[in-house]
């Protein structure tokens, strides 16, 4: 083995060595205990950050852990490039609108970008070591997956799952399209709510506050709580709208609140989900005072053409001059806002497409109560969105970069008309519908322009990872799939509607295990890092190549499932510390390895020989039940430890029995310190998997052996080493050890200083034996010249203090 370990060449080396091998290829043919991913497909919207790598090696941790379980893996990568995350990339890039460019010149622009940045995230996954099959890649927009997208949506209209109405629906002015209700966030806005007179239509005034007098055009109506008294009876009375003089009712309903403002409220249409409550509840009229755009319409008269935020502001200007503007007090509110640019949504009425969800409540609440939830506190955010869905999914965009819906509609007649599922994919502004309008026999048509929301299409993911209609053998044998890795904020989107659409297709939930991951963050109090906010502090690929794929994996490793992590480059650095400790732990066993590790073991193990075995045995115990419990931080840490501990006290103990040149003195040494390097070195795979590959190929190879760690076999207990009393003896080793390297210290000794004499006090203990076993090891390690065991310490010897109640021990200093 070289002398330093260097992943620069190390790792692209093995990387594709495992290319070559084709080791991480999932069989086929062989369909007997598979582990099958729903691997999250990166959207195509930046440049890939420190965060995705937090996150995906966490997938990455467990695809390894059960190859070497047994499993048959299937973990495919797709990439999510269409809507409107690719879209806002574009027009980013080339400084142009959607609209500005035109349908078809833009959906061009798309798929050359997509193309572009997916050869990137490939390179950089290939770069951090994902163990992928390759081999089943897909794309959101690729052909497989338009076709899926487009039989789902087929499914979903003949099982009367999915409708068509002209309502009120939530609007991105920026994007231009109507959003689904995971797609909102809440943003804090400073604003001011301001005291408006309206008077009444037979005398008199009533004040009404507001936050946004620039609905007052689209003002249809003025509620009151039904025990309201302040004002008197005027419920049934009619109000003048202050500047536009329309005349309104005056309404009494329980969702008016007493203690908000003056206690009346306007109905504009529409200001948020309220207005729309009592716009169906009472039947009122509908005036849409701002456009698509988000500016004034004609409704706003003299204000019309204006931004929002414009009017608003002369639209109160206009009221404190005339006298109509009673009070004003500045407040902080929360808005919706669309979360792919934090603009302020509003509501409008258009023709849109919508999944049924409301009718179902509980039985999306059922189905999440039974999958497993790893951790298991991140089910709450799924009950918690459920609990308060108050929308049907919008599924249809006014974009063009998307999956196109696979309709058209009579011209004559309004009959929506499908295609036969065996033409999908279809894109209707190109091709025809299969015949005549089967209710009036028109040939006119008009074609669908609209897109899928990206959500309709990536909710899919497990049926296009594996093939649904297209390969029926692989998708009866893989779905439903075992896990899907996930961030938490995007459980109400994609898990949410992952599960919606698998259940109405199938009647099944898309997997078994859910994991959770929390965000990469900049700094302590810092927020998620992301595409957006410049990626943090360092590009992954130069963290990479910097340090090592294993190093930025072993930060990775740090965290455990749902918790934000601290991008952390001393923490990284601590990993290539760990992957330099581990290279030269190997390097030094080197001269005694045992191989072939078949042979049968020496009769003579020592009592530090058992003692590490049964350590072992118990390190591969913990470090299996935490990665079938998904927690792989605890399982790094825990390998992490025994590592540090089987360098700083066995090896201290073994080494003068390595380099004896008696063999049945040597032999039982070689043969555990081979036994456990080799499970170390496996443990350790998962996470930092080229260095571990290096190791094995150095010191492993062997024809018995498969050629790559990756295929080879997880640790098992060896239950012949599983001993509580040679357990107990270990502590009582290092305990003691630990207590003569603190005294050489304090006393400012090198810790090879020799020892003329220990002396042990056997307080209490079942008997001596196994100690007595340990002496020769504990000779060693606390390089004591003699040893014994004495019924009571010299009055002459220097007592030392070890942490220990079993034992007391003493040493003659010369």
């Amino acid at each position: 083995m070289d002398k330093h370990y260097d992943p620069k060449t190390m790792e692209p080396e093995l990387q594709q060595f495992w290319e070559d091998h084709g080791v991480y290829h999932f069989d086929q043919d062989n369909v007997k205990s598979i582990y099958s991913i729903d691997t999250p497909p990166p959207t195509v919207s930046g440049k890939l950050h420190l965060g995705h790598i937090y996150s995906y090696s966490h997938v990455d941790f467990m695809a390894r852990y059960f190859r070497m379980r047994g499993h048959k893996v299937f973990y495919p990568m797709g990439f999510d490039d269409n809507g409107l995350p690719t879209e806002h990339l574009v027009e980013r890039k080339l400084g142009k609108t959607a609209r500005e460019m035109g349908r078809r010149e833009f959906i061009d622009a798309c798929l050359e970008t997509s193309d572009e940045e997916e050869a990137v995230y490939r390179q950089l996954w290939q770069r951090l070591g994902l163990s992928i099959d390759w081999r089943y890649s897909y794309r959101t927009i690729g052909e497989d997956a338009r076709k899926i997208s487009q039989k789902s949506f087929l499914d979903l209209y003949e099982k009367g799952l999915v409708y068509r109405q002209i309502a009120p629906s939530i609007w991105c002015p920026k994007c231009q399209t109507a959003i689904a209700q995971a797609d909102l966030v809440d943003i804090e806005n400073e604003s001011e709510f301001v005291t408006l007179r309206f008077d009444l239509e037979n005398g008199g005034s009533i004040p009404i506050a507001t936050t946004r007098p620039e609905l007052l055009p689209a003002c249809v109506a003025v509620f009151i709580h039904p025990a309201e008294d302040r004002y008197g009876d005027i419920v049934g009375n009619k109000v003048i709208v202050p500047l536009f003089g329309q005349k309104v009712p005056i309404l009494a309903d329980p969702q008016a609140i007493p203690e908000v403002g003056t206690g009346i409220v306007m109905c504009c249409t529409f200001g948020d989900q309220t207005d729309i409550h009592w716009w169906r509840a009472y039947d009122l009229p509908l005036i849409e005072a701002i456009d698509r755009e988000g500016k004034m319409t004609e409704a706003a008269g003299v204000f019309a053409g204006r931004s929002v935020i414009e009017a608003r502001k002369d639209i109160k200007s206009v009221l404190e001059k005339q006298g109509l503007l009673l009070d004003r007090k500045p407040t902080s509110q929360m808005l919706r806002a669309h979360e792919r640019d934090d603009v302020p949504v509003e509501y409008h009425t258009s023709w849109q497409w919508f999944v049924r969800l409301l009718d179902e409540k509980q039985l999306w609440l059922e189905l999440g109560e039974q999958l497993q939830w790893h951790p298991d506190y991140m089910k709450k955010r799924y009950i918690s969105w459920v609990e308060n869905l108050s929308w049907d999914w919008c599924i249809s965009r006014q974009r063009f970069y998307g999956v196109p819906f696979p309709i058209w509609y009579c011209k004559d007649c309004g009959e929506v008309l499908l295609p036969n599922p065996e033409r999908l994919p279809i894109d209707p502004l190109i091709d025809k519908p299969d015949g005549p309008c089967p209710t009036c026999g028109s040939m006119s048509y008009l074609p669908e322009v609209d897109v899928l929301d990206t959500w309709a299409t990536s909710s899919l993911s497990p049926q296009i990872a594996t093939h649904w209609n297209s390969d029926d053998d692989l998708f009866q044998s893989l779905f439903p799939m075992t896990l899907r890795p996930q961030a938490h904020e995007i459980i109400r989107t994609w898990a949410f509607y992952t599960i919606v659409k698998s259940w109405y297709h199938f009647g099944k939930l898309p997997w078994k295990d859910v994991m959770i991951s929390g965000w990469g963050i900049a700094g302590e109090g810092m927020g998620k890092i992301s595409k957006s906010r410049g990626g943090g502090p360092m590009p992954p690929m130069e963290m990479l190549e910097k340090y090592s794929a294993d190093a930025v994996r072993y930060w990775a490793a740090s965290t455990g499932t749902g918790k934000d992590a601290i991008i952390s480059e001393e923490k990284v650095k601590v990993g290539q510390k760990l992957v330099n400790k581990l290279w030269n732990l190997a390097r030094f066993s080197q001269k005694f390895i045992l191989a072939p590790m078949g042979e049968s073991q020496p009769q003579n193990l020592t009592g530090a020989d058992r003692w590490i075995l049964a350590k072992l045995n118990e390190l591969i115990n913990q470090v299996t039940l935490a990665m079938d419990h998904y927690d792989y931080a605890l399982a790094k840490t825990e390998i992490e430890k025994f590592l540090w501990g089987f360098s700083d006290n066995y090896l201290e103990m073994a080494k003068g029995r390595l380099y004896s040149d008696d063999e049945d003195i040597t032999e039982p040494a070689k043969f555990t310190l081979s036994k456990v390097l080799f499970s170390l070195v496996k443990l350790f795979t998962p996470f930092m998997p080229h260095v571990t590959e290096a190791i094995y190929q150095s010191l492993f190879d062997d024809p018995e052996n498969p050629s790559s760690i990756h295929t080879s076999t997880w640790p098992e207990v060896d239950e012949e080493f599983s001993s509580p009393e040679y357990l107990e003896l270990g502590i009582q080793i290092v305990s003691i050890a630990s207590a003569i390297r603190r005294y050489k210290s304090e006393k400012g000794l090198s810790l090879g200083t020799i020892i003329p004499k220990l002396e042990i006090e056997v307080v209490k203990g079942k008997d001596l034996i196994l100690l007595k076993e340990g002496l020769p090891d504990l000779k060693s390690i606390t390089r004591a010249n003699e040893i014994e065991i004495v019924p009571v310490i010299y009055h002459g010897m220097t007592e030392i203090h070890v942490d220990l109640d079993s034992v007391k021990i003493a040493i003659r200093e010369s």
